[in-house]
């Protein structure tokens, strides 16, 4: 039996010593050894986009719709004589790329939010190359209309001047059986939402029906620097006010199982991922049809439909819209749109989540650092929970302070195990001890610090946050691996200072858990490491008090791992 704990126990300490080392690799820039991340797959170019509309609203594949009679076919968009071209504009927030193709949005770079593996260069959010396919796209469907794929003539300015606080752009197409398209994007200074007006004209000479689709088309790749130790939603979401907040699963659109609102008079598409969204923004009344559908091997759209009515020959029609593409910013989501800020993605806790990230923006507001707000916030939970702890830090001191006769009970009576239960029992009924009364205590907290991990894990106002010295980046693990050791260090002093279980293999796993645990966290992000590092001490430090109180003499139950 000694011999199979201890392998165990090996097994343990080397499995720690590879993640050890792939790590390593990584942060110097070279593959994993042992488990290295599966190469990404390359995207397909994006499909051309819905020419008609199945029974359920979803487009298509792109179809040639025939021409009515007496209507004149427009000429292909290839023949256009605007040549394509990619247009780079420049705000204080953003670096964004359109192509003439669509007037399409396919580039966009984060000019504030550094890269997760090279710092030095900003973060790429929008692509379109052959790692990453992440555009917006919108176009006309119903007929033979402009579409994403439609040449378009563009005009504007390309980048935001000093004193300026706006910019716009505007991208217009040929008449294509007697529709034309106007695309005006309007951005301004400090914001990652963006304007997007379109302008359907009849030049004509028939009536027409066209409809507006505005659509998110993402390959189904996770985004580069994703931790393998934690898990956080990449993909499609739908809201409406009916059926709140849907997120997708690119494996659900593969099998065809996505269940969304498919018709809703409000709400927004969006594509989720950790840190970042994008979304379209359509004004509540606007009725509309939601769609996710797969549009090529591993490339997926999310979008929404809505009908612009009938076209007399001469109107037009005009659709406001927003596209939101950029941080997870709390504030700035709400203000957006209802229900938008459900893209920072707190899970059933939310309702604990959300208030304590109000808390901790606040901290932050007057403190300035996120480190010392985590500290702070970390504190003032603890001051909140302090009779609760006070309570069960006093139910373990007197389990230990019994700890002694519990043992010698049991080495007494260790032949005899139902004698045994019973003097356990008895002892406990005369010292007026709870065996589980330092457990209840600490399980009411048990949601309320599972949320605040939550709140650390999902804030982009981690990333490339410092707290001191070598932490230059909350939201990515230690560097030097201080922090998890310390960590580590604290949870071990926490577990000797707690009663030792009467069952031998009990107190052994009581030991061997919290190490285990604490492997992970050498791969987490400092924030979250910080949070427990700081929950530990200030632990340790009542556990430790409340002890000396009651004439418990500090002691450390070391078990043999014989």
């Amino acid at each position: 039996m000694n011999d199979i704990r201890r392998t165990i126990l090996w097994v343990i300490f080397g499995f720690s010593m590879v993640l050890l080392w792939d790590q390593w690799q990584l942060n110097n820039g070279h593959k994993a050894t042992f488990f290295p991340k599966p190469e990404a797959v390359a995207p397909a170019s994006p499909a051309a986009p819905a020419a008609v509309v199945s029974a359920n609203g979803v487009p298509t594949a792109t179809v040639s719709t025939p021409a009515s009679p007496g209507q004149v076919p427009s000429a292909a968009p290839t023949a256009s004589a605007t040549p394509r071209e990619k247009i780079e504009v420049v705000t204080d927030v953003l670096k964004l790329s359109f192509d003439t193709e669509g007037g399409s949005l396919v580039r966009s770079e984060f000019t504030r939010h550094a890269d997760f593996v090279d710092s030095s260069k900003p973060f790429v959010f929008l692509d379109q190359s052959a790692s990453r396919v992440y555009m917006a796209q919108t176009g006309l469907i119903g007929g033979d209309f402009p579409t994403h794929k439609t040449s378009m003539k563009f005009s504007g300015e390309r980048s935001l001047k000093e004193g300026q606080n706006e910019l716009s752009l505007r991208f217009e197409s040929e008449g294509t059986n007697g529709v034309k398209l106007i695309k005006t994007y309007t951005l301004q200074r400090g914001s990652y939402a963006i304007g997007v007006k379109h302008e359907a004209v009849n030049t004509g000479t028939t009536p027409v029906s066209p409809q507006l689709y505005l659509q998110l088309v993402r390959d189904g790749n996770k985004p580069d620097g994703e931790s393998a130790f934690y898990s956080t939603f990449t993909g499609p979401a739908v809201y409406t006010e009916a059926k709140k907040y849907q997120k997708v699963e690119f494996s659900d659109i593969e099998k065809n199982k996505a269940e969304i609102d498919k018709s809703s008079p409000n709400g927004y598409v969006a594509m989720v991922q950790h840190y970042f969204a994008t979304a379209w923004l359509l004004a509540d009344g606007i009725q509309r049809e939601n769609f996710v559908r797969k549009v090529d091997a591993n490339l997926y759209a999310v979008g929404m439909i809505t009908p612009l009515s009938d076209l007399a020959p001469g109107q037009s029609k005009t659709v406001n819209t927003q596209l939101f593409s950029g941080p997870q910013e709390e504030k700035v989501l709400e203000a957006l749109a209802p229900g938008l800020d459900l893209v920072k993605d707190y899970g059933w806790l939310a309702m604990l989540s959300k208030p304590l990230y109000w808390l901790l923006d606040k901290l932050f507001s007057f403190i300035q650092n996120w480190g010392w707000s985590i500290v702070a916030l970390v504190l003032l939970l603890k001051i909140a929970f302090y009779w609760l702890n006070a309570k069960a830090y006093s139910s373990m001191a007197k389990m230990k302070a019994i700890n002694p006769k519990i043992m010698e009970m049991r080495e007494r009576l260790k032949s005899d195990p139902q004698k045994m239960q019973q003097e356990m029992m008895k002892i406990y009924r005369e010292e007026k001890v709870n065996p589980m009364g330092g457990c209840f205590p600490i399980m009411v907290q048990i949601p309320v610090f599972i949320a605040l991990y939550w709140v650390l894990l999902s804030s982009v106002e981690m990333r490339n946050a410092p707290w001191v010295g070598w932490i230059h980046d909350l939201s990515a693990p230690d560097p030097y691996f201080i922090l998890p050791v310390v960590m580590t260090l604290t949870t071990m002093l926490q577990t000797a200072l707690n009663p030792a279980p009467p069952d031998p293999m009990q107190a052994k796993l009581m030991w061997t858990m919290p190490l285990v645990f604490s492997v992970m966290f050498f791969f987490f992000p400092s924030g979250l490491v910080l949070y427990w590092i700081t929950n530990n001490i200030l632990s340790i430090a009542q556990q430790w008090m409340i002890n000396t109180r009651m004439g418990v003499p500090p002691q450390f139950n070391l078990p043999s791992f014989k």
